[in-house]
C-alpha cells in the first residue's frame, strides 16, 4: 500500500493498546490520566483506538504516571505524523488495489477528489483540531492516495454521485472551493472516471441514509461497502446487505445528472464564485 505513510503501519494501534494497557494495569482512569497530561477523556480513548497520535510531552508523562518504565517511550519511536489515521488504514489497502471505486458524498468534496488546497482546509476543520505537523502529512497522504487514477498495469474503474451541497459549501473560502471544482473537471475527463451530480431538487431520493462508499475488490472476487460517520467506521461484506448498498448506488446513479449534464454544472457553479 503506498499512501504516503512514512511512520510504521499499525503503530497508533499497538502504541494505544499498548497505553491502555499500562493505564488498566495501574488503575488510573482516562479521565485522570487526560488531567495529568492536558488532555480531555475523550482524547486519551482516541489514542488508545489509534484514531489519533499523542502530541507534545504526552508519552513522556504518562510513561511515568502509568509506571511504564520507558515501554511506552520505546513505542513511541515508531510514530511519526503519517497523515493517516489508524482506522483508515484498512480501508486505504483495500481501495489501492480495488478493481472499481464508487463513492457517493453529501456534504464535502471525497478525498480523491480534493486539490491541495481544499483538501488543507477540509483537515483545518478537524474537531480536535489538527497541529500543523498532522496538518500537512493529512494533505501529502491525501494527494498520494490520488495516485490509484493512474495505477498500473490498469487502473480501476471510479465514479462519484455527489449532492450538490458538496459542492456549493465554500470550505476554504470561494476561491479555494473553485480551484478544486476546476480540478474535479480536469479528473471527470479520464477514461476510468465518471463523475454525476444529484441535483438539489430531487423529490425521490435513495441515498437519504447518508454516504458510503463501494470496492470491488481485485480480481473482482468481491464486493465491499465502507461507511464512516460520527459513531464508528465500518465494512459490510455480507449479503444481502452488500447486494442491498450496491442495488442503491445503481438508483442514485439514475437519479442523479449524467456526466455531462454533471460537469456543465459544477463549471456554471464554478464560475458563479
Amino acid at each position: 500500500m503506498n499512501i504516503g505513510n512514512n511512520g510504521t503501519p499499525g503503530a497508533a494501534k499497538a502504541f494505544g493498546r499498548l497505553l491502555r494497557f499500562h493505564r488498566e494495569r495501574a488503575k488510573v482512569s482516562q479521565e485522570v490520566l487526560g488531567r495529568e497530561t492536558g488532555y480531555s477523556k475523550s482524547q486519551v480513548a482516541m489514542i488508545e483506538r489509534g484514531e489519533r497520535r499523542p502530541r507534545g510531552n504526552f508519552v513522556e508523562l504518562a510513561d511515568e504516571l502509568l509506571g511504564a518504565q520507558g515501554a511506552l517511550l520505546e513505542v513511541a519511536e515508531e510514530l511519526t505524523a503519517s497523515g493517516v489515521a489508524a482506522w483508515l488504514e484498512d480501508y486505504l489497502a483495500e481501495e489501492a488495489k480495488a478493481a472499481e471505486v464508487h463513492k457517493y458524498e453529501t456534504h464535502v468534496i471525497p478525498g480523491l477528489l480534493q486539490n491541495e488546497s481544499y483538501a488543507r482546509a477540509v483537515f483545518r476543520c478537524a474537531s480536535p483540531p489538527l497541529d500543523e505537523d498532522e496538518i500537512e502529512a493529512s494533505v501529502r497522504a491525501r494527494l498520494a492516495r490520488q495516485q490509484v487514477f493512474q495505477r498500473k498495469p490498469r487502473p480501476p474503474l471510479i465514479s462519484f454521485v455527489l449532492e450538490m451541497a458538496a459542492l456549493t459549501r465554500p470550505i476554504g473560502g470561494p476561491q479555494v472551493l473553485r480551484s478544486n471544482l476546476l480540478h474535479i473537471l480536469e479528473i471527470g475527463c479520464l477514461r476510468n472516471v465518471e463523475i454525476q451530480v444529484m441535483p438539489g431538487d430531487r423529490q425521490n431520493h435513495a441515498g437519504l441514509d447518508g454516504p458510503f462508499i463501494l470496492l470491488e475488490t481485485a480480481q473482482r472476487r468481491n464486493q465491499l461497502v465502507y461507511v464512516e460517520g460520527q459513531g464508528g467506521r465500518y465494512f459490510l461484506s455480507e449479503q444481502p446487505d452488500v447486494g442491498d448498498v450496491f442495488g442503491r448506488y445503481g438508483i442514485l446513479r439514475a437519479q442523479a445528472l449524467n456526466p455531462e449534464d454533471s460537469a456543465k454544472l459544477i463549471e456554471q457553479v464554478a464560475r458563479d464564485l
